[in-house]
């Protein structure tokens, strides 16, 4: 059944887009043969009246040949122009056609001398087009149907002409030849058939293959940039487009040096030095560091250049686990060998101070006992909470009420008044995604040492909002206070360095740690007029984490 339905319609079971192919080939193949039918019939117009003397074309009847040949003509005419509007229906035309050039051919052979004219074998065309364009037993009747044409010609000229001799002999051979021009036009069919339908099918394997290989590449993490031998970027991901911080608008067939200036002086200096290692560089100054790669895509000088771009955060983060490891098992030891002596100096301190037999002068010492053994004990607590830190789980959450809660539980804590401690946020809809109670930890330790180092009236301000080049989300804390010098800034997030004399200087370098293993930067940026900021910028949203 499932045969006999590919032989009726050679494009069933074909996919949409496939089937719709198959038939307009089908209908250019009539086309094609309606063009053969048209310069035949013209020939046959045409030739009796341009004097040349052609034996036999016409010799027996030749007003028969010229009527025919004009209304073939006529017929084919028509044939174009309704293959041209595809109507009638296919097969309904396929079906006449072929018919009426049995019928035209038979005619024009009678007319020229009948089977001995060899006239009949323009019957072959026909009959093997109609087999490629209606396959199966239909090529098997338009065969039997010229050959009865013949004989009947061949019995018709017979018995109303010359009794000559007969030419059946001749006759069954053509018809012989009939059959078997059908039955191999209907086997090379078929097989041509099934290799377009397979050729079809791996089409649309391919065609789902290369989807499915452009939605791969659009979702991965990693930035897939293809520049050809001009430089040219033909293809960028979307992890490419948003850690290279370049609009939509601008991705599509510009050039390199246009879209990162950067990134194009490490490939020239590839290409010239293929054995170098590449080194990471920042797009733009509030954009993460990149480590790009680059690799040919053929192996000749002209060939196009795949480009890798790794956000060094992940690698970052990655390294930020192993650190933590190993900063764990130290602090380990460090818990056990310092903190039982530091607890005897300090009880020791205290019983000292409570001697009523101490001169005065010596209590000023049992203080700074007291203070230093403090101070050693934060140290040694801030670098435990550091490493005992429980695995991060960042959560995209809507960041302004989140402040809200923040500012209120802050200022409840501090007691300060509602205004030093102001909310900004514009977009209002603005979110992140960070592991919460991190980003409370790293938050309250930088408004605490925005109130420190305030004036003397108190002003800090948490403003958000979005990166305008590349939409990332950031927040920022901002104080009035005097500012840090140049000096202090580039030191300022090193582990235990502090301007202030009873500080442990792990504050700031603690919250940057915290921001990388979340995938987020905390940088120092000067104040124009004087005070602090210090600017978190999240994770991009539209990329995920890696675990």
């Amino acid at each position: 059944m499932l045969a006999r339905t590919l032989d009726q319609h050679p494009n069933a079971h074909m996919p949409a887009d496939t089937a719709s192919q198959g038939f307009s080939n089908t209908w250019r193949l009539l086309h094609l043969l309606n063009i053969y039918r048209l310069a035949i019939a013209t020939l046959f117009v045409i030739l009796p009246w341009s004097g040349a003397e052609i034996r036999l074309l016409g010799d027996v009847a030749p007003a028969l040949f010229s009527t025919v040949s004009a209304a073939y003509l006529i017929f084919g005419i028509g044939s174009v122009v309704a293959t041209r509007w595809r109507w009638p229906a296919f097969k309904t035309q396929v079906f006449t056609q072929v018919l009426v050039d049995i019928l035209a051919i038979t005619l024009i052979m009678h007319a020229s001398g009948g089977v001995g004219s060899g006239m009949g074998m323009l019957l072959l065309i026909a009959i093997a087009g109609g087999g490629i364009l209606m396959p199966g037993r239909t090529a098997i009747l338009f065969a039997a149907t010229a050959t009865l044409a013949v004989l009947a010609e061949q019995i018709y000229a017979q018995v109303a002409f010359t009794p000559s001799l007969p030419n059946y002999t001749q006759a069954g051979l053509l018809g012989a030849t009939f059959f078997a021009t059908a039955l191999l036009t209907h086997v090379l069919a078929r097989r041509i058939r099934d290799t377009e339908k397979l050729a079809a099918q791996r089409g649309v394997d391919l065609a789902n293959m290369q989807q499915l290989t452009e939605y791969i590449i659009q979702r991965m993490q990693t930035g897939v940039l293809v520049v050809d031998a001009q430089e040219k970027v033909r293809l960028m991901n979307e992890s490419a487009r948003h850690l290279l911080d370049v609009p939509a608008a601008k991705a599509a067939n510009r050039m390199l040096e246009e879209l990162s200036p950067a990134l194009a002086g490490q490939l020239h200096a590839w290409r010239v030095y293929p054995e170098e290692e590449p080194h990471t560089f920042r797009p733009t100054t509030t954009a993460a560091a990149l480590l790009p790669r680059f690799a040919r895509m053929e192996t000749g000088p002209s060939s196009g250049i795949l480009v890798f771009l790794e956000d060094t955060a992940v690698m970052a983060q990655q390294a930020q686990q192993m650190k933590l490891a190993s900063l764990g098992r130290l602090t380990a030891s460090i818990a056990h060998e310092i903190r039982n002596p530091l607890g005897a100096i300090s009880h020791a301190g205290q019983l000292l101070a409570e001697s009523p037999a101490l001169d005065k002068n010596d209590v000023r010492l049992t203080q700074i006992i007291s203070e230093q053994s403090q101070r050693v004990n934060a140290i040694i607590e801030n670098v435990m909470q550091l490493s005992r830190r429980d695995r991060t789980r960042p959560q995209e959450f809507a960041l302004k009420p989140w402040l809200e809660r923040f500012a209120d539980e802050f200022r409840a804590s501090e007691n300060i008044a509602a205004e030093w401690l102001g909310i900004d946020i514009d977009p209002p809809h603005v979110e992140v995604r960070i592991d919460p109670s991190q980003l409370h930890q790293i938050l309250w330790n930088l408004c605490e040492n925005a109130l420190r180092h305030s004036a003397s009236r108190p002003q800090v301000e948490l403003r958000s909002g979005l990166v305008p080049e590349s939409h990332v989300p950031f927040l920022e804390v901002l104080d009035n206070g005097p500012g840090i010098t140049a000096d202090a800034a580039e030191h300022i997030f090193e582990p235990f360095f502090t301007t202030n004399p009873k500080g442990t200087g792990l504050g700031l370098y603690i919250s940057r740690e915290l921001c990388e293993c979340n995938q987020a930067r905390l940088n120092y940026r000067a104040r124009t007029g004087g005070g602090s900021c210090f600017r978190i910028t999240f994770a991009d949203p539209r990329r995920r984490q890696v675990a």
